[in-house]
Parts: structure tokens; sequence; C-alpha cells
């Protein structure tokens, strides 16, 4: 492309050929024919008209005589190179409105700012607004939402305060700005202001107020809006409505929320996607599938959020079935290959128990950004492959992409569960040292179990009073767990205390300790920590697993007489019991923690919820198929044996998801190498 041959402005720029022989040779013919016309404004309609379909040149070379004559026209132009994301093109045209002799017009200089502004061209902005010789509301208003955009709050702040004068856009970008860095307190009070100097906010800083009222679980605030909004006329807005609702579910009111987004006279997706998001917020994952399965009824075709939030929806329900029709649906849409939806496929097949699908998804993803590589790092974790996930890992860092404290998190949690305690250590050291990420209480929550899993139990104890926060319960109870595999009863009796001083209701504390008692037949020290939990009105909360046949959840407890097939799964656990036994099995009385005969004992352990699960899915499922069962709690170390002796048993790979991890059963073995 030709370029002008014009003096060196300060902003350097050049202009192609097409531009120069229309400027510097322009027909006087055509000149007069246009002005003779005496059509100048049917004429600027179609230099509009051109513009706005894109057609830049083509609306430079036909109306050069009009441009030249009345240069504010530019601004045409330069407002049609935003579209088209012609950045050289609107720098080529401020060079011809400095050659023009138009630069200061504040009207030709407002339109290059916003060019540059919406191009990310902070540098070539803040340049030209400094070298403005007039300036007005619109020129600072377009600045301080560059300065917002591009990440610069300060300077933001700074030039709002040093406007003489202010409009209600000026407010309203700060506003929003304040809300967008999540300075929600901030935000609040200049609206507030804004309120009493008589600004009328738009639907943008509304939504933006509202956000952060939602991020500060600032429910009285919000009802507060809620009655300005009433009183404003914002009430049926949809963008207001939706941020309103959002800010009653985030505020713990989800009927609120579902009640104003029914009300509303037309819904869209984006009402259907809060509404969604708040059921899942809010543990009503069942809810979020019918709303979805309503959202398709009533015509409307999901975005990438509303994927999201349904197969993470599946992801927590463990429904694989499910998952893989939503998955089906989402590659119809053309949703499939964008980042967020594969990254939320990658957890679901993963938390449903399917690594090979998960591995699928993210090999096919296109393009892969920080979360993406710590899903797939975390699912191979939670599956018990370590390696895999310290390897994929490397790649990751050769691709030139830092880790975050999700990565690193997931790389510890996967060390935690296939004993690699030094390498889970130099990761950890790696995060601090090298990235400069300041490690929260979850890392220091891995360390603990990274060291107590290896029967470092002093050390780990050392990392939590050496911490530079104060511990929670989790991590006392993590030490705990570690003692009870170690079976330390002394430093058990001592780590319990520390979490009942945090949290004297935690009844799993007292089941752990208890535990531990009875694996070492201390029934007494059993029976006073059974009269504590009673005492306290504390019960052992229920061992549940349930498994997912023809698209149908099928749930178990403990001895579970209410399912319809109760009696058959009764007689078939005697039999599969039978033919255990008979290869060696010995139930592991020593995890019952009730003081009664081994026969009783026996059939305790023999109904246990997992056992009742997996003998359901065998008489249900066709032969060969592997099982998926999921439980609430940690398996048991009976089960954990009887389950690898089914799998040799039936030939056929068993997947189990409990509290902890996934372990894969398959030829009398499992995946996790029996350290979980």
């Amino acid at each position: 492309m030709g370029r002008f041959r014009l003096p060196r402005t300060c902003f350097s720029f050049s202009v192609p050929t097409v531009f120069q022989n229309s400027v510097f040779h322009l027909s006087t013919v055509t000149f007069k024919i246009h002005l003779e016309d005496g059509n100048f404004s049917d004429a600027k309609e179609q230099f509009a008209t051109l513009c706005s379909n894109g057609r830049i040149r083509e609306a430079f070379h036909s109306f050069v005589s009009y441009i030249w004559s009345e240069p504010r026209l530019f601004s045409n132009l330069i407002q049609a190179c935003i579209p088209t994301k012609s950045v050289s093109l609107g720098k080529q045209l401020h060079s011809l409105i400095i050659t023009s002799g138009c630069s200061s017009d504040k009207f030709v200089s407002n339109h290059l700012l916003n060019l540059y502004s919406k191009f990310g061209e902070l540098r070539a902005a803040v340049l030209l607004f400094d070298r403005m010789p007039c300036r007005n509301i619109m020129s600072c208003n377009i600045m301080i939402k560059a300065h917002l955009e591009m990440g610069s709050f300060e300077s933001a702040k700074k030039l709002f305060d040093e406007m003489p004068e202010r409009n209600v856009a000026t407010w309203n970008a700060m506003v929003t700005g304040l809300a967008k860095f999540e300075m929600n307190e901030e935000s609040l009070f200049l609206f507030s202001r804004m309120n009493e100097l008589g600004f009328m906010p738009d639907e943008y800083s509304l939504g933006s107020v509202l956000r952060g009222c939602a991020h500060l679980t600032a429910l009285f605030a919000g009802q507060q809006i809620h009655a300005y909004i009433m009183k404003s006329g914002f009430e049926f807005n949809l963008v207001v409505t939706c941020s309103l609702a959002h800010m009653y579910i985030k505020a713990g009111s989800l009927s609120d929320g579902e009640t104003l987004i029914r009300l509303m006279p037309n819904y869209n997706v984006v009402a259907w996607n809060t509404l969604m998001s708040g059921k899942a917020q809010n543990g009503c994952f069942e809810g979020v599938l019918d709303q979805y399965c309503m959202m398709k009824k009533a015509g409307f075709r999901p975005d990438k959020i509303t994927f999201v939030t349904v197969i993470s929806s599946c992801s927590e329900l463990a429904t694989l079935g499910q998952g893989k029709q939503i998955h089906a649906e989402a590659i119809k849409a053309g949703a499939s290959s964008i980042v967020d939806v594969v990254s939320s496929l990658v957890s679901m097949y993963s938390r449903c128990g399917s690594l090979q699908d998960s591995m699928k998804a993210f090999s096919e993803g296109k393009q892969r950004d920080i979360v993406l590589w710590s899903s797939m790092i975390s699912a191979y974790g939670f599956h018990g492959r370590g390696e895999e996930a310290i390897k994929l890992f490397d790649e990751m860092e050769q691709e030139n992409l830092p880790g975050n404290e999700v990565t690193f998190l997931s790389l510890l949690y996967a060390c935690c569960h296939c004993g690699l305690k030094d390498k889970g250590l130099d990761f950890f050291e790696l995060m601090v040292q090298k990235y400069g990420l300041k490690a929260r209480l979850e890392h220091y929550n891995c360390v603990v179990d990274l060291l107590g899993r290896s029967g470092c139990l002093d050390d780990a104890e050392a990392v939590i009073r050496s911490m530079p926060m104060k511990p929670d319960a989790i991590i006392w109870k993590t030490l705990l767990s570690a003692c009870k595999i170690h079976k330390n009863a002394e430093m058990a009796k001592r780590v319990a205390e520390e979490v009942l001083r945090i949290n004297p209701q935690d009844s799993a504390s007292y089941i752990l300790l208890a535990n531990i008692h009875a694996s070492a037949n201390r029934w007494q020290d059993v029976s006073e920590v059974r009269k504590a939990m009673r005492g306290k009105m504390l019960k052992k909360e229920p061992g549940i697993s349930w498994v997912e046949i023809k698209n149908q959840v099928h749930q178990f407890c403990l001895d579970d007489k209410s399912h319809p097939q109760s009696a058959e799964i009764n007689r078939y656990l005697e039999e599969l019991t039978s033919e255990m036994k008979m290869r060696g099995y010995v139930p592991d009385t020593s995890s019952v923690m009730h003081d009664m005969d081994n026969e009783e004992k026996e059939y305790n352990l023999a109904h246990h919820s997992e056992k009742m699960a997996i003998a359901f899915a065998l008489m249900n499922c066709p032969e060969g198929m592997p099982i998926r069962v999921m439980k609430n709690l940690r398996v048991c170390s009976d089960c954990h044996v009887a389950i690898k002796y089914i799998s040799e048993i039936k030939n056929l790979e068993i997947i189990v998801r409990d509290a902890s991890r996934f372990h894969h059963f398959k030829d009398g073995t499992c995946s996790c190498g029996d350290y979980w």
C-alpha cells in the first residue's frame, strides 16, 4: 500500500496512496458539480450509509470534496474503522485530519480518542488527549473508560477527581469501573453520592452496583437499590432485572430471585442463565437440569454460559448419561470448542468417572487457557494419575503458560493421592519461590496431607502450627485422618481436641476418633466418644451411595430396605459374599465401631451402601459394562478390599468415587495402590 509523503507528526502516521491522490489532485470539476447540485444533505446521507456498511475507502473516494470542505465528516470514517477493526486505516485517517487542519476540533478529536480506546491503544489516546487544545466532558469520559478498560484504575480516578464538571456518563463510568475492579464498597458509596447529586444511573451502572451487592452479599443495600429501581422505572429492564435477581440469589434469597425472573414480561437467555446459575449456587442441581429442559421447550438457544452451568451440574450429580447428552447438544450448537465449555466437560467427565472422555475433550480443545490445563491436571490427580498430572504441568510450562494457585493446588492434590511426598513438597516450594504465589490454607492442607499420609505426623503438625494463617477445622481433620491411617491414638486425641475447639458440632471428628479407638479395641474410649456425641445431640452422617442406570439415579444407604429390589439385592449380596470368602476374602470387622459379635459386624459390613449399589448395578447392567458408583463419604477399608474381589470375580471395571478421590477397581487391584 502506497503512502503519503508528509512531514512527520508527533504520532508518526503515514497515509495510503489511495487517499493521497484524492487529497492532492482533487478534481475541480467534481468539486463544483457537488456544490452546484445542491444535494449536500443527500450526499451526506449516502456517505454515512457507506461508512456504516464498512465501505470506508469507497466513501472517501466518492465524497472526498465534501470531506475536505467539511472536515467533521472525518468522524464518520473514524467511527467506521471500529467495527471493521481497521487499526492501520484509523491511524492513516488521523494523519489526514492533521493535514486538513481540523485536529483541534473537539468533535473530531473525541472520535479519535474513542477509536484508540476501542482498539486498546491507550498510549496513543493519552498522547492525543494531552495535546488537545480544547477538551470537554466527553473527552474526559472517553479517557476514563479507556483507562478502566486497560486496567488503569488509578489514572481513571485521578482524571475523575480533576474534572471541574461531570455529567451522568462520567458517574456511570466510574461506578461501573469500581465494580469491575471489585471495589464494591467504593462503588456503592459513589452510586449513593451520584444519587444525592441528582444524576440518573443507566442500566449498566445499576447492573454493576447490584453485582457489587451480590459479591458483598449485602442484601439490605440491594433491597434499597431495588426500591430505587421501582421508583425510577427500571423494573421491566431486562439487564437490571437479571442483575437484581442475581443479587438476591447470591445474597441467599433464591426464592426472591426466582420470583423476579418469573414476573418478567419477556424472558431472554440471560434471564434463564441467571435462574440456572442461582439454583446451581444453592446446590439445586436437579433444578438446573429441569430449567434447562424448560428453556429448550420455550424455544431459547443455549449459550456458552448455559452449557457451562448445566454441564457443571451434571458433574455435581455425577450423571454421566445426561452429561454426554448435553455434550452432544453443545456440539450441535457449535459451543463444544469454546474453552470455558471444554473446561467444564473435562471436569464433568472426570467427576463422573470417565477419565478417558476427559482426556479426549482436552485433546480436542482448539484453545487452551490456564483453567483448561488446570482442569485436566486436576482430573488426573482425582483419578490417582499423579505422574500424568506432573507430565501435563511440564507441557504447560513449555507452552510458556504460568501456573496459578489452582494449578498448584491440583498438582499438590495429585501428589497427595499417589504418595509423591517429595515431588509435592518441591511443587509447593516452586509455587512460592519461582512463581511468587501466596500459599492459601488449601495448599497447606495438601502439604499436611502429603506428610500425614507418608507417616510424618510430627512434621505435619509442625506445619499447621507454624503456617502464617490461622488453622481451620479441615486442616486439623486432615491430620486426624492421617492418625487413623497410622493408628496413632494419642496424637489423634490431641488433634481431635483442636478440631472440636474450632467446631464443637463436627460429628465427623468424633467418628474418626471413635474409629481409631475401635481399631485398637479400646471400647471404653469408643463409648466415651459416643456418649459425648449424644450429649451434644450429634449424629453420624449416613453413608449414601448412588449409581446411574439408564439415565435414572438409584440411591442406597446402609442396610437399605426402601428400594423396590431390596430383597433381591440382599440375596445377591449373600451369594457374592460367599464366593468372595471362597477366594480368600476376610471381612475387616475392626472397622465396625460398635461392640457387637462378629456375625453382626459381618452383616453390617456386607450391607454398606457401596456394596448394595454395586450389587444392584451387577443385577441390572449388561455383562462386562463398567460400573460407576458415587459415595458421599470415604470408602471404608473393608469395602475397598471387597470391591477388589468383586472386580476379579465378575471380570469388569468398577469405578468408585468417594469423598476423597476415584478408585478404579480391575482384575482384583485398585488404581490407588491401597494409598487412599
